[in-house]
């Protein structure tokens, strides 16, 4: 004999707690949100809207300082720089990601677990502390000024190598034993079985690792001294200095480095979370 089930009444205490909650999400939200929309405002505003007291808060909808930006510049030469170097880094995390992560959540071989332990001791280190030791490694190498020393630098990426091992490990075993049965490789099943089935998990490095990528500013400002091969983050800071205090063309400028990235993150925004929470892996247990 079952009991029935007494429903609860939630506690109206819990309403006011409720619209607190909500109401600090959306004041954070509009914090974080008002910057970014004062830069479209100022790229779309008038000449004299920009200094106007007080201040208008929509836009005017003036489109000549995008077009400035793009036909007076050499803003297409430094889209492409950019779009190259973040697409080849992304390529090559990818591969590297998954390889390692692969070894390590299915191989068994001596120092695995040491292995693992160096790569999560890679986040602890600050990237400007290793600044000069890799520009003495860089210049004799001969890699300064070129694209090679802005891509192989980050050819490898720890959250990467994690986040695939962990996708690895939840596939089941039976999957690899039959692929073994067929005569099929390692290197053959990764590709073919292993990587497929951790889409989200290989969405989401190469989204992260595109958007990283497409925001380097430190590291080609100190490596490089040719406008020919800078990305768009250090065209920006040029553009400081040739704009001045024309805010409407440097919002422009912002706003079209910005709209690809932003693009990006919508259309493979739900993947993200899947891919970090280790769901949808594609297997069907």
């Amino acid at each position: 004999m079952t009991s029935a089930r007494v429903p609860t009444r939630r506690s109206p205490h819990l309403a006011p707690f409720t619209v607190l909650r909500w109401a600090a999400v959306v004041v954070i939200a509009v914090l974080f949100a008002f910057p970014l929309y004062w830069v479209v405002v100022t790229a779309f505003q008038s000449r004299t809207g920009v200094f106007s007291l007080p201040p208008r808060f929509l836009p005017a909808l003036h489109t000549a300082p995008f077009l400035y930006v793009v036909e007076h510049t050499d803003w297409v030469r430094f889209m492409v720089n950019t779009v190259f170097v973040a697409g080849s880094t992304v390529l090559l995390v990818l591969v590297t990601s998954a390889l390692a992560g692969y070894a390590l959540a299915e191989l068994s071989f001596r120092g695995r677990g040491v292995v693992f332990f160096l790569v999560l001791a890679v986040i602890m280190l600050p990237s400007q502390a290793l600044l000069i030791p890799q520009y003495a490694v860089a210049l004799h190498l001969h890699l300064l000024n070129t694209y090679a020393i802005q891509i192989v630098p980050f050819a490898a990426s720890t959250f990467g190598v994690i986040l695939f091992r962990q996708f690895f490990k939840g596939l089941p075993r039976a999957y690899w034993e039959a692929a073994r049965l067929e005569g099929v490789g390692h290197l053959r099943y990764i590709w073919r079985v292993a990587v497929p089935l951790a889409r989200p998990a290989a969405v989401t490095v190469a989204l992260l690792t595109f958007i990283t990528a497409w925001n380097q500013f430190q590291w080609p400002l100190i490596m490089t001294t040719s406008s020919s091969i800078q990305p768009i983050e250090v065209a920006l800071g040029h553009y400081m200095q040739t704009f001045e205090a024309n805010w409407r063309k440097l919002s422009s400028a912002v706003l079209l480095a910005l709209l690809p990235v932003v693009v990006l993150f919508l259309v493979l925004q739900r993947h993200i979370v899947s891919g970090v929470a280790g769901r949808d892996s594609g297997v069907n247990t």
